[in-house]
């Protein structure tokens, strides 16, 4: 079965070299790291691999990334497909800060049967990019989610990891 979330990835990746701009700006910005989540009721913790795109909808006002991460734990797997409406802030010509929310799909296999649920999530991304050409950058992401299903979970969650600039 492939996973819808890979499909949006992917989309968005065909999609982003289309648009060029004349100062220099990346059509899509890709990032690669990893994920950690932490349950606020009953504890428990997950960790896994975290991948994203993200498009600048409007310039300096709006940015729209689509991820997704798997979450490995103590129990089953769990798939998170996000989709965040971003608001940048340059705060040099190396550091921008966005915040963001948006719906959240969550998919996990216990014992066999599937469970999907829709969440939001609240996320604060602060982005280094400590060469002049801004090719190369990390990321930090910590976040607020809250599932609307299973007992209205709530957790924190931290993504870190590298940026890849796609001009």
């Amino acid at each position: 079965m492939i996973n819808r979330g890979a499909i949006v990835l992917a989309s968005m990746l065909m999609f982003a070299g289309t648009a060029q701009s004349e100062d220099k700006e990346p059509s899509a910005v890709v990032a690669i790291g990893a994920a950690g989540e932490w349950a606020l009721q009953g504890g428990g913790s997950s960790f896994g691999p975290a991948a994203s795109v993200e498009v600048s909808a409007v310039k300096e006002w709006l940015e729209i990334e689509a991820g997704v991460s798997p979450l490995l734990g103590g129990g089953p797997t769990q798939w998170g497909t996000d989709l965040l409406f971003k608001k940048p802030f340059a705060l040099s010509d190396s550091v921008e800060l966005e915040f963001g929310v948006g719906p959240e799909w969550i998919h996990t296999s216990d014992g066999g049967q599937p469970i999907d649920s829709i969440a939001g999530e609240v996320v604060i991304e602060l982005m280094l990019w400590p060469w002049p050409e801004r090719k190369f950058g990390w990321y930090l992401e910590p976040s607020y989610g809250y599932n609307f299903g299973r007992g209205h979970e709530q957790s924190l969650g931290v993504r870190a990891g590298l940026l890849i600039a796609i001009r």
